[in-house]
């Protein structure tokens, strides 16, 4: 059974991935986990592999949720991403995006797409 906070994690992402098919990009798979870490969401932007992590805040009074991914988090992506490759034999380009998002209640949700936010 899943807690709220995993509820609304799971909506956010579902969110940012309609988004991100309005933009174009084309849905691989979602919730991918391997011993170093968890990808959000894994998609096509063309010929590049779109490794995506979502972050919701239900408002940014303390900070935006682009701030939450830590340097941390960031080499935890970056080596899921790489072990992600290596396993399904991916040798196409490859980049890691965040999508931030906050609740606003005129709009439903504010999206920041931030394309490469991480850099390995």
């Amino acid at each position: 059974m899943s807690s709220p906070t995993q509820k609304t994690g799971h909506s956010a992402e579902e969110i940012a991935e309609c988004y991100l098919e309005q933009q174009g990009l084309t849905p691989i798979e979602r919730n991918v986990y391997f011993k170093t870490g968890e990808i959000d969401l894994v998609m096509h932007d063309n010929d590049t592999l779109v490794f995506v992590e979502v972050r919701f805040r239900k408002s940014s009074d303390f900070g935006s949720p682009a701030e939450t991914v830590t340097r941390s988090k960031q080499d935890k992506l970056i080596r899921t991403a790489l072990l992600y490759c290596q396993k399904n034999k991916i040798s196409t380009p490859w980049r890691i995006d965040v999508v931030a998002m906050t609740h606003n209640p005129k709009t439903a949700f504010e999206i920041n797409w931030i394309p490469s936010a991480i850099t390995a």
